[in-house]
């Protein structure tokens, strides 16, 4: 097995590192990468080079924007006729965000199409841009810009553009030498170094943070790197020390001395997910270096000037000649190749093939569930097609199902490889709607948009392809060809599903009679007229069929609901009711396992209910949305369960947990009502017993809900002592009561006497005890005595 484990680098005792070739690129650069502006996407994504930008051959030289696939076939490619260009980066969604030094940001699709254009706002427009950098939080791609005041401003989500100017960091006279966009508890910061000293720039203040334990002699920083998950960074110091550790800058990983002095050209992260070992790569002019918690470091030798992608487990290096994977070797990978080893693993590679041993060998296994082997088995054989050199897409199994299967498919579509979306959602048996429907409504409409066709060819070839292919709406693909100028083209897309199908009056079969109206309430006869048509005709015909005869069709609806679901989505995908479109995600989202199936599932109803006009739904499914990647973070992070509980058991659960600025985040960010969050909190905090924290919430500020309730609560959880400090800060016509749940009848006496009010007065008395409230009991008949003679 030395064959196997000849390319691994030890780092420490238990964890190895290789590097390993991806591809032989022949993209044919004759420049070296260090003269372009490069920009490559992660999970294998495309790289974008703009080309003679920082040395021209000659004067009249235009730059040329060219984009790539990750093997290094040309996608694309443009002369850049805009303003000079200060930074590339890529979307979340794949698009290339061009940013200008007058602030103006282009937005480009994979084909150098231009989309649309944004601006960062009039300061950095007569400022210019300095540097910039693009990001991706929970919220969006987000773009960061340090102007020539040296001011910085950003904006979390491009899609929904709100630019913030951050604070002023005093004593700044020139750009600082490293800078680095940070994400911390849904908040949205900049931490940039001035000599030995860190600033946290968030939105209203600046403040001096420090790394904790970096060794005194480390000197200025000079290089930051925030991890792929925004959760680790690490320093790099004039001394050549590198420092590592969480984000919050609240705990050090370990400390590493390169014995280098000059910065590095780039420093990313090298982490594999639940990884113990904490890995960063260095890259200098010719030399690479991987470090981590180790006294030992690896070393590589460039051939070539390259560039550093960080990736979710590991870093892509790209070179003139060749595109590779840096990346943590997993424990499994261990076990079976590492020399000696007796672990299953590799006593079954030992013994034979691992595919054919596997196969062969799990028949023979009573309580062996194969749907894990297959599903492993399918899943290898996507990523192997999808890694080929024309393809291009190097996705790491771990990548592949952190990105999920629907965002790949969104990713080829993306890249117009429309025949192997289809090939691996027929191989995936994926339904219909998902998969190959909505791959074709894609087709149809970038069909429509070739102006080199006539509308008949074009009409023709998608009639020839969609045929009676269900779930695609014909509305949506004439839309397009509106949109596109085509208005003779949507209009036959329109007319498309009807025209195929026979005149009604006519009996598509002879062997098949008219359908004629039948008597209602006869629901028998009818569904059994339904299920014989349904037999016997087309698709397309049926369901035009049904159209002319309400009741038929009402029935079938019925009968859908309970049996064939997907055949009701067609029926309403055809009729354009969007609102019921809607409906039938949110419940098939709901009968989803996995978080991702449920969100898309969501997020589909909410385009429906969006061209339904309804934004009352649509606002109510955005929020749920909202809800379930929040808890989802917040399942990981905490790791307690928090997935399907409603938005008051989230918050509810929080402040159980102690964990109180989250649950007063969530208050924020979904506009809790504010009698129904202190209801929530001082709740929780009862029965937590946290009756500190629930007297400091008491005097945050005027309650709205009054003080009543802090005293039932106490009251409730058997706490009079507590319940007793907020019965004097209840108004006056609740005092009694108040008094009376904390047994204090002297101070309820007293509260009643003074507001004259009998019923309150015999309240008291019918608490008072002969044998230790008699007092209590004869002041008060007395007062009653006196309020009855007036």
């Amino acid at each position: 097995m030395d064959c196997y484990t000849a390319n691994w680098n030890p780092l420490g005792e238990e964890t190895f590192y290789r590097k390993l070739e991806l591809y032989s690129m022949e993209w044919g650069l004759r420049e070296d990468l260090r003269d372009c502006v490069v920009a490559a996407a992660p999970y294998g994504g495309p790289i974008a080079l703009l080309r003679n930008s920082r040395r021209d051959k000659t004067p009249s030289a235009r730059p040329l924007l060219e984009i790539y696939s990750a093997s290094g076939l040309l996608l694309a490619s443009v002369p850049w006729k805009s303003g000079r260009l200060v930074h590339l980066g890529w979307t979340a969604g794949e698009d290339l965000l061009c940013i200008q030094e007058d602030g103006t940001v282009l937005v480009y699709n994979l084909f150098c199409e231009f989309k649309r254009h944004f601006s960062m706002g009039n300061e950095v427009l007569q400022n210019h841009v300095l540097e910039a950098q693009v990001f991706h939080t929970e919220f969006g791609t987000g773009v960061a810009i340090l102007t020539g005041a040296l001011r910085f401003s950003l904006a979390t989500n491009i899609d929904d553009l709100k630019l913030r100017r951050l604070p002023e960091v005093p004593g700044l006279q020139k750009p600082p030498p490293c800078w680095a966009v940070l994400s911390q508890d849904r908040v949205t910061v900049v931490l940039l170094a001035v000599g030995q000293e860190l600033f946290l720039l968030d939105n209203t203040s600046c403040s001096v943070v420090s790394p904790p334990g970096l060794s005194p002699s480390a000197g200025p920083f000079l290089h930051m790197a925030v991890s792929f998950t925004h959760r680790h960074l690490a320093l790099f110091c004039d001394s050549g020390t590198v420092w590592m550790g969480t984000a919050s800058l609240k705990e050090k990983f370990c400390e590493f001395n390169t014995g280098i002095r000059s910065p590095p050209k780039q420093m990313v992260w090298c982490t594999r997910p639940r990884s113990r070992q904490r890995a960063v790569v260095l890259a200098w002019e010719r030399q690479l270096m991987v470090v981590g918690n180790s006294s030992e470091c690896i070393r590589f030798v460039l051939d070539e000037d390259s560039h550093l992608v960080p990736e979710l487990d590991g870093v892509r290096i790209l070179s003139r000649s060749s595109h590779e994977f840096l990346h943590e070797i997993p424990e499994a990978s261990q076990e079976i190749f590492r020399i000696a080893s007796m672990a299953p693993g590799a006593l079954l590679l030992e013994a034979q093939k691992e595919y054919e041993a596997a196969s062969f060998g799990k028949c023979f296994l009573d309580r062996f569930p194969p749907e894990g082997f297959v599903r492993m088995c399918q899943d290898l054989r996507v990523l192997n097609a999808i890694r080929d050199y024309q393809i291009g897409i190097p996705l790491t199994f771990t990548q592949y199902k952190q990105l999920t299967i629907e965002v790949l498919l969104d990713r080829l579509v993306l890249r117009r490889l429309y025949p192997l979306a289809i090939r691996i959602c027929e191989f995936l048996r994926l339904p219909e709607i998902q998969g190959v429907s909505r791959i074709l409504a894609h087709w149809a409409c970038y069909k429509v948009q070739q102006k080199d066709k006539s509308d008949e060819e074009v009409a023709q070839a998608i009639n020839q392809k969609l045929g009676d292919t269900a779930g695609i709406s014909y509305s949506d693909i004439a839309t397009r060809a509106y949109d596109c100028g085509r208005a003779e083209l949507a209009i036959k897309m329109q007319k498309k599903p009807t025209t195929n199908y026979p005149n009604l009056s006519v009996p598509p079969n002879p062997t098949v009679p008219v359908p004629v109206p039948v008597p209602v309430p006869v629901p028998v006869p009818v569904y059994t007229v339904v299920l014989h048509l349904k037999n016997e005709l087309n698709r397309g015909s049926f369901f035009m069929t049904l159209q002319n005869q309400p009741v038929a069709l009402s029935l079938y609806r019925q009968f859908c609901r309970h049996q064939e679901r997907e055949t009701l989505k067609d029926l309403y995908n055809q009729d354009d009711n969007h609102q019921e479109l809607g409906n039938l995600h949110v419940q098939g989202g709901y009968s989803q396992q996995r978080i991702e199936g449920r969100v898309a599932a969501l997020q589909n109803a909410l385009d429906e209910f969006y061209k339904a006009k309804n934004d009352f739904a649509a606002k109510a499914t955005e929020e749920q949305i909202k809800l379930l990647r929040l808890q989802r973070h917040l399942q990981e992070e905490l790791d307690k369960p928090y997935l399907d509980l409603s938005l008051h058991d989230t918050v509810h659960t929080l402040i159980l947990d102690g964990h109180h600025k989250r649950a007063e985040q969530l208050y924020r960010d979904f506009r809790i009502p504010d009698k129904r969050y202190w209801w929530l909190k001082i709740n929780a905090l009862a029965t937590r017993g946290d009756w500190e924290e629930m007297e400091k919430f008491s005097k945050s500020k005027k309650s709205p809900i009054g003080y009543l309730p802090f005293v039932e609560v106490a009251v409730k959880h058997h706490n009079r002592y507590e319940a007793k400090k907020y019965a004097p800060r209840v108004p006056p016509e609740q005092r009694v009561k108040a008094f009376v749940l904390v047994g204090d009848l002297e101070q309820a006496a007293e509260a009643a006497i003074e507001r004259k009010n009998e019923a309150e007065m015999s309240l008291v008395l019918a608490r008072c005890s002969a044998a230790t409230d008699g007092a209590v009991a004869e002041k008060l008949n007395r007062a009653r005595a006196q309020l009855l003679k007036k």
